[in-house]
């Protein structure tokens, strides 16, 4: 089971020694947690992540040279066309062709089959919680609406993951529901101010959920 914690700006590099899969950036100017600098020398077995909301192609090209970016999440409403187009240009780039993440906000009345067109240029999806704003709102949503889930995309599942949340995580972990989840985006819930992410807290979860009792889907 991967863990990606997104919304970094303060302190990365505190994070390294849990050895999280992926490090998110936010490239969106109106969030708090939005990352202006250049980013720290990371191992390359820590996936730097660029978040990014309904960005220009070219913009989105630009930051992934500047950081050398090996994942780009698009947190907007980025259409199947412009996904395409993406994957058509970071095929096209000389050293590395990022992963493709598109985020969707689910409740209740979300439309599983809007999905199909984002099938074949998206890598992975990333399923979140509505909000006011394009993730890190510190609630969550019904996970048993995955059970509806008709694809085999495998996803990250997000949205108000918190320090409590390891047992709820263990119940879903063994249902159906769970199939194709291959990992967890924390944000929010794991912070002493916006960006600036509690180690203790990351570090105390990750043992409990990964290192406790097992679950069906550690093997992931």
């Amino acid at each position: 089971m991967k863990l990606k914690v997104c919304g970094m700006k303060h302190n990365p590099l505190e994070l390294l020694p849990l050895e999280p899969d992926y490090l998110g950036f936010i490239f969106w100017e109106p969030s708090s947690r939005y990352f202006g600098g250049r980013i720290p020398q990371i191992p390359e077995t820590v996936k730097k992540v660029g978040v990014f909301v309904d960005t220009p192609l070219g913009e989105v090209l630009e930051k992934t040279g500047k950081h050398r970016l090996q994942a780009l999440q698009l947190h907007g409403k980025e259409s199947p066309g412009y996904c395409r187009e993406l994957r058509t240009a970071v095929k096209a780039l000389p050293d590395r062709t990022p992963e493709i993440i598109k985020a969707f906000s689910i409740g209740e009345d979300f439309d599983f089959s809007i999905l199909e067109g984002y099938m074949e240029p998206c890598d992975l999806f990333l399923f979140d919680s509505k909000g006011k704003l394009p993730g890190g709102n510190g609630h969550g949503f019904d996970w048993s609406l995955l059970m509806d889930y008709p694809f085999d995309k495998p996803f990250l599942l997000s949205g108000g993951i918190g320090p409590e949340s390891v047992a709820p995580l263990r119940d879903f972990l063994k249902s159906p529901a769970s199939k194709y989840c291959i990992g967890l985006d924390v944000n929010s819930r794991f912070e002493r101010e916006p960006g600036l992410k509690d180690v203790e807290l990351l570090k105390k979860f990750k043992a409990l959920l990964y290192h406790g009792p097992s679950t069906q889907n550690q093997r992931k």
